[in-house]
């Protein structure tokens, strides 16, 4: 029989097996794990071992890979270029550009038989004529093609980097008896995998052991109910969905397309083809019903059958998609923007009608009634003529660099804004952080370092400022406390050696449980050992920390029968739940209200203004036998769903103080963001005292400030009426002054962004962002305009529901984005302006000039040139301009100030009003200041062209060069301008 590392090569259970074993639920699921002798039992069909694990031989691995399958699941295949083309092509102003181009083409081609009076149009006119629709089909194919390359290089680099996080994604499995963190591809069939809060499972599994599990199974089953999960009443935990509360330990049983997820996924991309050609007969009914409405129409079927039908990797597709809706909406520079283009098109078409109209008339008025002739069909040609100067007009109106200018901004910015640790999810965040008026943060490791360690401690009367040494503890104490600190945190949670010399040890897992085991081990001791002869499986019961318990529990057996609870958690909570205390020389005392006062007056208060985090460690025993004082006697195993009970009556062994330094880089940054007009405001589960005091190390709070620092409970006592329901007019007398929120749930973090959000208390109204790290911050950051999560210490939840990932946790990087973000505002407001004067200036010298003398001085290929060339490279010009400090000397400009500023205004009409005086001048009375042969009337006469309008051009192409530099210093002149940028140089040489 062949063998593989000493054990057959037939396993004891099929891969058919244990996907109808995963198909199962609840009670189902637990008959039928316990037909096959229960996961003990499997797991040696499985040849693994629940507390070894595998041996990790790339033999073994291998053979489970071919025998159950990887953990990948095949991605849907990226949008082709020319989709992509098709997506570019349905942009409204491209959309005008392409029935400007089609009339001009077609005008073009027109020739009607020449008359014997005059020629209907000059040989070389009849010869080129074309060029003008081919030049503006150009422009359409230049800006299609660069977004569309720009999104296919997204797609791309999104792909790229999704395998890069799945390939960072590690996941703590067992083997050779060691825990060890690997990719989350390389998980096989039999794999001992240890889960925890915030977690998203990799794979199908069974429970081996569980604490106080919960899970989000919202992505596979649509219920939004945490789904309570345990050995002995529902094991079964699936891929793709959340750990929400507790820890355990899993056997995995299914992988990649074999997992539940996995075969939804794969049924689904079975079914896009089929979905598709629904979508296209739905969309031509659409069209057919309802023309008016076909484009909306089209952008709503589109969206709602593709969500469905995407199979993106085991995820939470409700959180994904309920996101993805809402950030669509957020955009507030991409809806001014449209709204600009489409009232530019309306304007340009308007104006462009007017001009053939009025064309028409003064030719019919002149030649019918003035002359008094007869129609003639070599009058077709002045006709031709006047629609050709009407699309001239159309075309010089629609600024058609515009969306060149947003997609090559937004590109430049997201690309650059990687290298200053922001991972943009949603491109339109960039440009939202721009405007962000307020700034909701996470205190610990975004203000802090979240490098945790205690520095202080009480036990036994006995204050200390540097760590005791453990023989100047009570031994029975020093024991109950080690004990306590290295069992009732998560087994995940481990002190590493220091890989240099020079460096400091490596904290893994939950940092306060890192800063507690470091404790321990500068007391000399070894919390490891403690946990080898207390392994999980022997647990009877964890309670695990939660926002709402604040405190974690452990309940375990003891020796000499009944059993021993250790608790650890915020020390103003855990020390009403206790009744005795150990006192000077670890004798035993009943914790009075007197005692638990003073020492909340001598010790946490001092130890949380001086910017600490107090923890309370405290125990309870339940015996069989005789009880002492503090010691409870049981006859049966206590009720442990009665958690009010049981974690009460407890034993105060010591307190502890917790630093965790601010960043160095903070108080700046806050200090910038206050200058650049944006509220900082902290939001934290610390105590009142600990969060005032980080909050003035940070600049958030400053002396003899009047501003409010709330506890949640405070916060919520102002903010609801009598039913408890949420008053926004309350809220809006809290928000405008408050800066701290302590000791806050997630809930109340989410009650406040959307307070301030919702708000109208504010002129301009309020834009917001949100940093967060935990699951329970989803919410929040959802509900943000711009929801920031962190990249090392966050969540995988958290960072689904984010807009941008601070790859360095780090607030200082969220300044960086709100420069970035103004200077994507800024640059495309600075291309507005350039493109706006060309515009108005074009179009009134087209009007005027065609009303005037009958002709536009400016021809439609020459207005072309000035298109493609000028515009296209002032696209790259002001889209690719680098931040400067200076963007965050102004104010915002919030959710509702115009895009087109007073500045901008008065700068455009005074460009206007300068290029228009100087261009009517030349046009009336040029030719007799520079003595040339006029070229009013010349295409009247079927002439070429002159010398007359070819000044006129070459002026209007200059003052619109200089202009372009003008837009760059929105506030200055050109010529007050130092700077030098190479790619306006170029654009100079280009032109």
């Amino acid at each position: 029989m062949a063998t593989i590392d000493g054990r057959p090569t037939q396993y004891g259970i099929s891969l058919k097996q244990l996907r109808e074993l995963m198909e199962l639920r609840g009670r189902e699921g637990v008959t039928k794990v316990n037909s096959y002798g229960g996961v003990q039992e499997i797991c040696k069909k499985l040849y693994t071992s629940p507390s070894e694990g595998l041996s990790g031989s790339a033999a073994d691995i291998q053979h489970r890979r071919d025998t159950f399958g990887s953990n990948l699941i095949p991605p849907k295949p990226p949008k082709t270029f020319l989709q992509l083309v098709w997506e570019a092509l349905q942009d409204v102003t491209l959309i005008i550009l392409e029935v400007a181009a089609l009339v001009s083409l077609g005008l073009s081609f027109y020739h009607p038989a020449d008359d014997e009076e005059k020629p209907l149009i000059d040989e070389d006119e009849a010869k080129y004529g074309w060029i003008e629709g081919a030049a503006i089909f150009i422009s359409v194919i230049l800006v299609v093609i660069v977004t569309a390359s720009n999104d296919y290089s997204k797609e791309k680099q999104f792909r790229g980097l999704q395998s890069r996080i799945e390939g960072e994604h590690k996941f703590s499995v067992i083997r050779q008896g060691e825990v060890k963190q690997i990719s989350v591809a390389d998980i096989v069939v039999g794999d001992i995998c240890q889960i925890k809060y915030g977690d998203l499972l990799p794979a199908d599994g069974i429970l081996i052991q569980s604490n106080d599990l919960k899970v989000d199974e919202s992505s596979l089953t649509g219920e939004s109910d945490h789904v309570k999960k345990g050995e002995s009443f529902d094991p079964m935990v699936l891929s793709g969905t959340h750990v929400m509360e507790g820890s355990g330990k899993m056997l995995v049983t299914a992988v990649g397309v074999n997992s539940q997820a996995g075969i939804i996924f794969t049924l689904l991309g079975a079914a896009v083809d089929q979905q598709e050609q629904e979508i296209k007969k739905m969309k031509k009914e659409a069209k057919k019903q309802r023309k008016k409405k076909s484009l909306t129409d089209e952008e709503i079927t589109g969206n709602s059958h593709v969500s469905t039908a995407k199979p993106e990797p085991a995820e939470n597709h409700h959180a994904v998609s309920h996101a993805a809706e809402g950030k669509k909406e957020k955009s507030v520079l991409q809806a001014k923007l449209t709204k600009l283009a489409i009232q530019i098109g309306y304007a340009g078409s308007t104006i462009a009608v007017l001009t053939v109209i009025i064309l028409v008339i003064q030719f019919c008025v002149t030649t019918f009634y003035v002359q008094g002739k007869s129609w003639k069909n070599t009058y077709a040609g002045d006709l031709v003529r006047h629609l050709i100067i009407g699309v001239t007009v159309l075309v010089v109106a629609v600024p058609e660099g515009l969306p060149l200018a947003v997609t090559l901004s937004l590109a430049y910015s997201v690309k650059k804004m990687m290298k200053d640790n922001n991972l943009v999810r949603h491109l339109d965040a960039c440009e939202t952080m721009g405007n962000a008026t307020a700034i909701c943060s996470d205190k610990t490791g975004t203000l802090t370092t979240n490098r945790m360690t205690v520095v202080q401690s009480y036990i036994c009367e006995k204050m200390s400022k540097i760590t005791p040494q453990f023989s100047d503890i009570p031994s029975h104490v020093g024991n109950l406390m080690v004990q306590a600190i290295s069992i009732n945190s998560a087994y995940t949670s481990r002190i590493m050696p220091a890989q240099e010399p020079t460096d400091l040890p490596l904290q893994v897992g939950n940092k306060t449980e890192c800063a507690l085991l470091g404790f321990v081990i500068a007391l000399g001791m070894n919390y490891q050992t403690i946990r080898d002869d207390q392994p999980e499986e022997t647990f009877t019961r964890v309670y695990t920390f939660n926002s709402v318990r604040k405190s974690m529990s452990t309940a375990i057996p003891r020796k000499g029968g009944g059993y021993r609870l250790f608790t650890k958690g915020a020390s103003e909570i855990i020390m009403k739940k206790c009744a005795f205390i150990y006192g000077r020389e670890g004798h035993l005392e009943k914790f009075t209200k007197e005692m638990q006062e003073r020492l909340v007056k001598n010790v946490i208060e001092p130890m949380a203004c001086d910017g600490l985090r107090t923890i309370c460690i405290a125990y309870r025993d339940f015996v069989p036998g005789k009880a002492e004082i503090n010691q409870v006697h049981i006859d049966n195993e206590p009720n442990w769903d009665d958690e009010e009970n049981v974690v009460n009556n407890l034993t105060c062994l010591c307190i502890v103080g917790i630093e965790d330094p601010v960043r160095p880089e903070v108080p700046e940054a806050i200090r910038k963001c206050q200058k650049a007009g944006i509220t900082v405001r902290m939001v934290t589960g610390d105590n009142i005292n600990t969060a005032r005091s980080i909050a003035l190390k940070c600049g958030i709070l400053k002396p003899n400030e009047d501003f409010l620092i709330l506890e949640g409970k405070e916060f919520n006592r102002r903010i609801r009426d009598s039913s408890g329901e949420v008053q926004q007019h309350l809220l809006d007398k809290v928000w405008p002054r408050l800066r701290v929120l302590a000791r806050s749930s997630p809930t109340d973090k989410y009650t406040l962004v959307k307070g301030i959000i919702d708000s109208k208390a504010s002129v301009s109204r309020e834009v917001v962002a949100v940093t967060g790290d935990g699951t329970n911050d989803g919410p929040a950051l959802k509900k943000a305009d711009v929801g920031f999560a962190m990249g090392i210490a966050g969540t995988d939840v958290a960072k689904e529901a984010s807009d941008i990932i601070l790859t360095d946790d780090n607030f200082s990087s969220i300044v960086k984005a709100v420069m970035w973000g103004r200077n994507v505002y800024d640059s495309i407001a600075k291309f507005l302006q350039f493109q706006l004067t060309v515009n108005i200036v074009a179009v009134i010298v087209a009007f005027i000039g065609a009303c005037a003398v009958q002709d536009s001085p400016l021809k439609a290929v020459q207005m072309l040139w000035v298109n493609l060339i000028m515009d296209t490279l002032a696209s790259l010009a002001l889209a690719t301009e680098m931040p400067t400090p200076d963007l965050l000397l102004r104010k915002p400009y919030g959710r509702t100030k115009p895009l087109i500023s007073r500045t901008m205004m008065k700068n455009i009409l005074g460009q206007a009003v300068y290029q228009l005086t100087v261009i009517f001048m030349l046009l009336f009375v040029g030719d007799k200041m520079l003595d040339i042969e006029t070229g009013r009337g010349v295409a009247q006469a079927g002439g070429g062209p002159t010398q007359h309008f070819t000044i006129i051009f070459n002026t209007f192409v200059m003052m619109t060069l200089f202009n372009e530099f003008n837009a760059r210093k929105s506030m200055v002149s050109v010529m007050s301008s130092k700077e030098y940028s190479p790619i306006p140089s170029f654009t100079l040489s280009g032109s």
